[in-house]
């Protein structure tokens, strides 16, 4: 039973921590819409997206009144579209791009994921077709994700992908200058991509999953903010409790949200991620949680000891709460989303480099740095080789979204506007990782993946 105690710090939360779902994402796949012919595939594509995902954003504002709980965006998640590509006899991947995007008006959700390639042991001809359509595809769409897969603890890092990432992060900057450099922002590049992840840009539906599902993501930096300025005194163990607590309460309305939005839509309930996703606002910051503990300035030195304990905090919290948490579920540390990052950055005490050890122990990876215009493609990939290798040998899921400023440097900023904030344009090693880039092949999987 809920006393009124319980209605009330909810409410608190809603109201002034900026407690709120960030997502409600449809997974849908799509391996039934293969066909030899591209125009094909669209029309069964767009007829399946729409007829699926008809109601979604309606039942979400239906919850949205029905428990006072705004949920921010509506999105669905498609299966990596590179298969449906593979599937035609040379068709135009941009022709599946506008076909997503009409989807995306027509059923009113914020984006659609999935326009994706997982490559980490070796492409196919649609893997490659599809990556090398992704800046024009990006630059032509306004609500479609990108993500491709260049590594896993089982396959090892393919680095001919990682290569030609970093030259298609580049043109797709290239080609959206006028827009802010947009591209990129929708773009991540990852590795051990988890397949129910509900949030973009990085969301695909696995072909692990059933047909339809609905996944609900969790954020509430502001609520953890505000339980841990409420014991200045506490220890380290007790600082863990707390998050912990927290972010079973967190976790549990998303259950709630979620339950209800899969009754309502006839699918099953997938996953609650919950992750700490910052947004530019007041008061939800991941940074500014972190200097709650105790820390002058994120970026610091005790910076990633930390995010480490945040994040276990976090896992441990929503695990007890709910026995469908996945997706990535932890801390995000995204810079041009997060307040507190983004005046560490201006003050230069948070540098690529910490971020890079800071992805380590977070949910993901280095997440919405703008790098300078003239960084090469070679330097990108080379930024990609290390978040995959971080990722590979740990087991875990790392990913790289970062966008060259055309046409800025150092000391200027990108604005993106809305959750996508504002991004400093930070600095990078201008030391050349041309030849190491250029060889080619595949890092081999690390021992931990032998492990049957």
């Amino acid at each position: 039973m809920l006393n009124t105690s319980d209605i009330l710090e909810t409410i608190r939360m809603i109201q002034d921590e900026c407690l709120d779902i960030r997502t409600i994402t449809m997974g849908i796949s799509l391996l039934d819409c293969c066909a030899e012919d591209m125009q094909t595939v669209c029309d069964r594509v767009y007829e399946k997206i729409t007829r699926r995902a008809e109601k979604l954003v309606e039942t979400g504002r239906q919850i949205e009144t029905e428990y006072g709980i705004p949920i921010i965006n509506k999105r669905i998640s498609i299966t990596p579209a590179a298969m449906l590509v593979s599937s035609t006899r040379g068709g135009d991947p941009v022709l599946l791009a506008r076909t997503l995007q009409r989807a995306a008006e027509a059923t009113g959700v914020n984006f659609i994921g999935g326009f994706s390639a997982l490559v980490h042991k070796g492409f196919s001809a649609g893997d490659e077709a599809l990556i090398r359509a992704i800046p024009q595809a990006l630059a032509e769409t306004q609500n479609l994700c990108a993500s491709v897969n260049v590594g896993s603890t089982k396959a090892g890092i393919n680095m001919d992908a990682v290569k030609l990432m970093g030259e298609i992060i580049r043109e797709s900057a290239e080609l959206t200058a006028d827009q802010q450099c947009f591209g990129p922002a929708k773009l991540v590049v990852l590795c051990n991509a988890p397949e129910d992840n509900p949030f973009m840009a990085g969301a695909f539906h696995g072909v692990g999953e059933p047909d339809c599902e609905v996944h609900v993501g969790v954020s509430g930096p502001g609520v953890v903010r505000a339980a841990i300025e409420k014991y200045p005194d506490a220890s380290i163990d007790e600082l863990a409790n707390i998050i912990k607590r927290t972010a079973f309460k967190i976790t549990r309305m998303g259950q709630l949200v979620g339950t209800r939005a899969s009754q309502m839509l006839g699918v099953p309930f997938g996953i609650v991620d919950l992750s700490l996703a910052p947004t530019p606002a007041v008061g939800d910051s991941v940074a500014h949680i972190l200097e709650g503990m105790g820390l002058s300035v994120c970026g610091m030195h005790g910076t990633t000891a930390a995010l480490a304990l945040l994040n276990d905090a976090v896992k441990k919290g929503g695990v007890m709460a709910s026995s469908s948490v996945g997706g990535l579920s932890g801390a995000f540390i995204p810079v041009s989303e997060d307040a507190g990052m983004i005046d560490a950055a201006n003050a230069g005490v948070l540098s690529i480099e910490k971020l890079e050890a800071m992805t380590a122990v977070c949910s993901v990876g280095l997440d919405m740095i703008v790098l300078p215009g003239d960084t090469p493609a070679s330097t990108i990939s080379a930024i990609i080789a290390d978040e995959a290798a971080i990722g590979m040998v740990n087991s875990k899921t790392t990913a790289v979204r970062v966008i060259p400023a055309i046409g800025k440097k150092e000391g200027e900023q990108l604005d993106f506007g809305g959750l996508f904030g504002v991004g400093p344009v930070m600095p990078v090693r201008r030391e050349s990782a041309d030849k190491f880039i250029a060889r080619g092949g595949r890092i081999p999987a690390p021992m931990q993946s032998l492990k049957n």
